[in-house]
C-alpha cells in the first residue's frame, strides 16, 4: 500500500482500482505514512501558512430538499432567518479588523436573494474591502447568474458536487436535482473565471469505496482550486436521522489523498471535523489541509444554520476565538496569516 502512496506523491494520479484498494485497506500505519507525504507537499507549496476565511451564513432558507440537510425545505422545525445587508456588512467589518482577507457568503438556495440583491451586496463588499477576496456558496445557479456575480466582483465559488456517481446522487437528493446539472454549473463557473471549489461528504448513506474513488477521479479531472470535504453527520429532522456518521479517520485519509492528487489545492479543515472530534480541526491540518473557516455570523443565528446535529460554532470555530486558534496552530508548527490566500499552482 505504501508503494501506491509513493506513486501518488510522485505522479499525482492513481487508477480507480488503485484508489479503491487504498481506501479499503486504510489503517493507522498507512494513515501516518500518507499524512507525512501530504504535509510535505503542502509545505513545499504553502510553507507553514494557514489561511483563514470569514464564514458568514446569511440565510438558512432553501428551496431544495436534500435528504441529509437540516435546512431542507421540508424541515418545518428549522428556525428560519435572513441577515440584512447591514448585518452582513457588520460581519465583514468585524472580520476585516480581526485580520480576515477572505469573506465567504454561504446560505441556502434562497430565491429571496435574487441576482440583483446578490450583485448589489457583492459590489458593496468589494468597494469597502478591495484587498479582500469574496467567495460565494449559495447553491446551483444558471450561467447568466454566475456571470453576473463574477462581473459584480465575486472571486470564488464553492459548490459541493456531493458525489460523482449518478445513482448515489439520486439517493441523496430529491428527484428534481440532477448530478449532470450540478457538474455543468461547476464547469460554467470555471469557464467564467471563478476560482472554483467542489467537494463531497465522507461516509454519506449508501457510499462505498468505489464512490469515494469516483469522487477523487472527478476532482482530479476537474482540477478545482478548492476542495471542501467533511464527514457526513446526521440531522435529527431528516430522513437520514438514524444513519451512522462518517468517521474522522476516513475523512482525514481522504484529505491527504486530495492533497497528493492536487498539490496546490486550497483544502479546508472543516467545522464538521471539529464537530466529530475536539481536535479534528488540528488533525485536518496535520493531514494536509491549509484553510480554516471560522464563523463570522452573528452569534444569535449560528445555531440556526444547522446543516447537521451538534454543529460546533463556539471556541476556535468562531471568529472571536481567533487568538486561541492561532495558539493551537502554533503548537502544531503552523501559523495563521493575514492574506487573501489565493490558489498556487503546485504542479
Amino acid at each position: 500500500m505504501k508503494a501506491l502512496i509513493d506513486k501518488l506523491a510522485r505522479e499525482h494520479i492513481l487508477t480507480r482500482n488503485e484508489l479503491v484498494m487504498l481506501i479499503k485497506n486504510r489503517n493507522p500505519d498507512l494513515d501516518s505514512y500518507l499524512f507525512e507525504q501530504a504535509v510535505a507537499v503542502r509545505r513545499r507549496i504553502y510553507g507553514n501558512d494557514i489561511y483563514i476565511r470569514g464564514l458568514i451564513e446569511f440565510t438558512n432558507y432553501c428551496k431544495n430538499d436534500c435528504l441529509y440537510c437540516g435546512i431542507r425545505r421540508s424541515n418545518k422545525g428549522a428556525a428560519r432567518y435572513r441577515l440584512t445587508d447591514e448585518e452582513i456588512l457588520n460581519c465583514c467589518k468585524t472580520g476585516y479588523e480581526m485580520g480576515f482577507r477572505t469573506f465567504v457568503l454561504q446560505g441556502g438556495d434562497d430565491a429571496y436573494y435574487n441576482d440583483e440583491r446578490i450583485c448589489a451586496l457583492i459590489r458593496t463588499i468589494k468597494n469597502r474591502y478591495p484587498a479582500c477576496a469574496l467567495t460565494l456558496s449559495i447553491g446551483e445557479k444558471s450561467y447568466s447568474s454566475c456571470r453576473a456575480y463574477f462581473n459584480a466582483g465575486a472571486d470564488r465559488y464553492l459548490l459541493r458536487h456531493e458525489t460523482a456517481d449518478d445513482i448515489h446522487y439520486k439517493k441523496l437528493h430529491q428527484d428534481e436535482m440532477l448530478l449532470s446539472a450540478r457538474k455543468q454549473c461547476l464547469y460554467n463557473l470555471k469557464a467564467i473565471g471563478f476560482q472554483v471549489g467542489c467537494g463531497f461528504m465522507v461516509g454519506s448513506p449508501f457510499q462505498t469505496a468505489s464512490h469515494l474513488a469516483e469522487d477523487l477521479l472527478f476532482i482530479k479531472d476537474f482540477e478545482p482550486e478548492m476542495v471542501g470535504i467533511g464527514p457526513f453527520i446526521p440531522h435529527h429532522d431528516t430522513p437520514f436521522a438514524r444513519e451512522p456518521a462518517g468517521t474522522l479517520e476516513m475523512t482525514l485519509f481522504m484529505l491527504a489523498l486530495i492533497r497528493l492528487l492536487l498539490p496546490g489545492v486550497l483544502l479546508p479543515s472543516t467545522t464538521a471535523l471539529g464537530t466529530i472530534d475536539p481536535a479534528g480541526r488540528e488533525l485536518g491540518i496535520l493531514a494536509g489541509a491549509n484553510v480554516i473557516m471560522p464563523n463570522l455570523s452573528p452569534p444569535e443565528v449560528r445555531e440556526k444554520y444547522l446543516l447537521y446535529d451538534n454543529k460546533s460554532c463556539q471556541g476556535e470555530e468562531a471568529a472571536e476565538g481567533l487568538e486561541d486558534l492561532k495558539k493551537s496552530m502554533d503548537k502544531i508548527g503552523c501559523r495563521i496569516v493575514v492574506d487573501r490566500g489565493d490558489y498556487i499552482d503546485g504542479s
